[in-house]
This record gives structure tokens, sequence and C-alpha cells, in this order.
């Protein structure tokens, strides 16, 4: 490994040995490649005060399941001291890993969350960040989540330092085909998916559509005036009375759910910013017992303690 004032001729052979640290460490899965990095550009914090201890990637942590690597470094690169912290932090970002929005987000994520196991931190480049930021932050926005501080791209080292690059997809971000689902019309087919999307809404609400219309790319769903709040939340009178629900990045996207607004649908979604964003839309379906069950033990059921980024059906 290249050490501090390494002469930069010495860099293939630094290389060389941290690929065969790789080799070692790296189960059936696919090998990343590592790019040189000089170890004065790590920032210094809580992480370095404490031993790094290498660890197997637990089973149940669904977000690094088959990323490629067997061990990973704990504290991981996020300064979670614990096994038990870093999977639950790590579970908020399984829904955005089903969407599927670009396919190194896995790698990256789990760059961070479940670092590989190595003598020194490696962390992800910078324009690995960027790719998968550019590609996923558009999918979290319609959710009303932005691509949050700790994952700034700035905080990470540049292309010609010793960082993982981008792999398996296009070094620009990949823009969703103008066919693909609106995210917020993929429907849950079982009462657990429905009420896991249930615990990351505000609210739940049983209504018909009086209209819908298009603006500034995104769809605005005008309440009709009869429906039936099942979960309040945060909203207020004034917002249940006259209620529009905001569809954002979702101008251009099939909704087949609005291909007809004759009957009831239950919605979900979050208040942000004193609007009212669309999470889920199903059509109501009273003979659905999937539905009849999450409508009816919604509140009984056990929702995770840390906040879900997304809740989709990207897994079907």
């Amino acid at each position: 490994m290249p050490q501090a004032g390494t002469p930069p001729g010495s860099r293939g052979t630094a290389l060389l040995a941290l690929s065969l640290l790789l080799a070692g460490s790296l189960g059936g899965g696919q090998h990343y490649d590592y790019y040189g990095w000089q170890p004065e550009s790590l920032p210094h914090g809580r992480f370095y005060g404490r031993e790094p201890q290498c660890l197997d990637i637990p089973a149940d942590m669904q977000l690094c399941r088959d990323v490629g690597y067997k061990r990973m470094r704990l504290p991981n690169l996020l300064e979670h001291d614990t096994m038990a912290e870093a999977k639950q932090q790590a579970g908020s970002w399984v829904p955005l890993l089903a969407k599927q929005c670009h396919t190194d987000t896995q790698l990256f994520l789990c760059s961070l969350f479940a670092p590989v196991c190595l003598d020194r931190p490696v962390y992800p480049c910078r324009s690995l960040c960027e790719v998968v930021r550019d590609s996923c932050a558009p999918v979290m926005e319609s959710y009303g989540f932005p691509w949050p501080e700790m994952l700034h791209c700035g905080k990470f080292p540049s292309d010609h330092e010793l960082c993982i690059a981008v792999q398996f997809g296009n070094s620009k971000a990949t823009p969703p085909p103008v066919s693909k689902i609106c995210t917020q019309c993929e429907m849950e087919h079982k009462a657990d998916g429905m009420m896991e999307q249930m615990c990351s809404s505000d609210f739940v609400v049983k209504m018909r559509i009086k209209e819908v219309t298009e603006e500034n790319g995104e769809r605005r769903l005008v309440a009709a005036q009869k429906k039936k709040v099942l979960k309040l939340g945060p909203l207020k009178r004034k917002d249940t009375k006259k209620m529009v629900l905001h569809m954002r990045n979702a101008g251009a996207c099939p909704c087949p759910q609005l291909d007809s607004l004759s009957g009831s649908f239950l919605v979900m979604g979050r208040k942000v910013g004193g609007r009212l964003l669309l999470l889920a839309i199903y059509p109501w379906q009273k003979h659905n017992k999937e539905m009849k069950f999450a409508v009816k033990f919604m509140f009984s059921y056990p929702c995770p303690l840390y906040h879900p980024l997304l809740y989709g059906a990207g897994q079907h």
C-alpha cells in the first residue's frame, strides 16, 4: 500500500498489492476496480479514533446482500460504531435500491455502509457519487426527500486518487425511459408491502378524484368532496377539506391507475413544505383481501424505528 510521500513510480506496485488484497477478500461476486489514492486525503474524525474490526456482512443486511465481498470494516465510513446501527441505517436505503435508478447504487451505498475490509478505508470516487446522485436524486425528490448532506459528493476523493470507481453503469446519469411507470404508481401486491408504505406515509386517505392536471413536470390530483381519512398524521382541516395531491417528476410517465377516475382510490402521502406529496395510489378494491388486511391492521403493524426513505414495488 502506498505511504505518504510514496513516489509516483511505485503506484503500479501499490495497486497490484491492493488488487491482491481485494482478490482475497471478495467472494463469488463482482471484482471492483480501485484507483490510486494518498492517505493524507483521508478526513480525520471519530472513525479513526478507535481500532476498526473486520466482520462478516450480516445475512440480514439486505442493502449489501450479494454485493461482491463478504467482510466489512466497522466502524463504517458513515461513523456507525455498531453493527446494529449500521444495519438499521442501511435498511432505510433498501427501497431506493429496489427502484433501480442506477446500476451502481448498491456499490456506492455499500462502500459507505459496509466498506470492504482492507488495511485502510477506501472511499467511493466523487464521480461514482455524482452519477448515482444524478440518477437517483430525482426519484428521492418525487417522494419529498432531498439528497442527504452525508452523501455530499464533494466529500469524496477525485478519480486520480485511490477510490471506488464507476463499475457497471454508464459514467453519466441514466434517465428513466419515458415508458417507465411513475414511481408513485408502482403497486405492492401483498399486505405487508402496503403496510410498509403506510409506515413511511404521513397520511392515508380513501377518496375519489375530481380531476388530474399537469403542470411543470408534475401531476396534480384534486380530490372530490367526499373522502375518508384513515390516517390523519399532520393534516389540518384545510388540508382535508380541499385536498390537492402533487406527483413530483410524473408529468411524462404513465400511471395506469389514473387512466380512469371512476371509483375510489386509496392514497398515501407526505406533507412537505405545506404541500401534500403523493407516495402511492391504489384503485380501491373492497374484495381485495390483501388491501382489506392492510387497512384493518395498519396501526398494529410493526413499523421500523427509522424513517424509511421509500417503499415501492421495484422488487416485483
